[in-house]
């Protein structure tokens, strides 16, 4: 299979599943924008009516955290269990492996091309203008979109091995979710030191701050950081990619008996 058909396998499997998906909900696609709609709004309610968050601009500061977090959260989680998932296409054709959460993974980039759209025009409406700083937008969805598939390709690889990995991957993403600084200002930490250590090691803190910086702020992200958070997840691409392949037919058989 050669790598145009490869990733032209990926995209028909992704639109497929759009439309499968949506024939199932009597919204059908309006769901992109709702679902995320509507975890923003679970969260707005409790840190801003119930607690009183002091932050004039709560809402684009929870809308850029959010929106953005869940389409990692979901990926990862979804792409992570792919392969299981599709064990009796697996039993009958030998295809790689990598092929289940990637299409898993350009599924999701699909909705969330529609989430960036909501959230654009809602900075739009809260008075924030585009400004040439949003070109590092670019650079930054890319980085994000290999965390995404760096960390589906390792998930997708232990849950063959383990479903019970499945409980661990969505404990983990709950784990980011609240160390992240979705619903917190990384940078409203009280010590400094602390902020820079969680910028530091985590990277989906990073990037929520990255793209705040750039939406709000209208400022570049740290680009050395970016940089580095982007070779770190190459890297992993490509390990992920190779355990996949060499481990192809071990996966299939993991994967039929699960």
């Amino acid at each position: 299979m050669t790598f145009r058909q490869y990733f032209s396998l990926i995209d028909t499997m992704a639109r497929m599943s759009l439309k499968a998906d949506a024939a199932r909900f009597f919204f059908g696609y309006l769901w992109w924008i709702l679902e995320p709609l509507l975890y923003v709004g679970v969260f707005y309610v409790v840190f801003e009516v119930i607690l009183g968050s002091k932050r004039a601009d709560f809402l684009v500061f929870l809308m850029c955290g959010k929106l953005t977090f869940i389409w990692l959260s979901k990926s990862v989680n979804q792409a992570s269990r792919s392969i299981v998932a599709s064990k009796g296409l697996i039993g009958k054709i030998d295809v790689p492996k990598s092929l289940f959460p990637m299409a898993t993974i350009q599924e999701g980039l699909y909705k969330q091309a529609s989430v960036f759209l909501l959230l654009f025009v809602v900075l739009w409406s809260q008075g924030y203008s585009v400004t040439a700083s949003w070109g590092w937008l670019l650079p930054l969805v890319f980085v994000n979109y290999l965390m995404i598939v760096a960390l589906s390709l390792f998930g997708a690889f232990l849950v063959c091995l383990a479903f019970d990995f499945s409980m661990l991957i969505s404990l983990g993403m709950i784990f980011l979710l609240f160390t992240s600084g979705i619903f917190w200002d990384v940078r409203g930490l009280a010590d400094p030191a602390m902020t820079d250590a969680v910028l530091a090691l985590n990277p989906v803190a990073f990037i929520i701050d990255a793209y705040r910086q750039v939406l709000m702020a209208g400022t570049a992200p740290d680009l050395a950081h970016l940089a580095a958070v982007g070779a770190g997840a190459i890297a992993l691409v490509a390990a992920g990619v190779l355990l996949l392949r060499r481990s192809s037919r071990f996966l299939a058989l993991k994967a039929i008996t699960a």
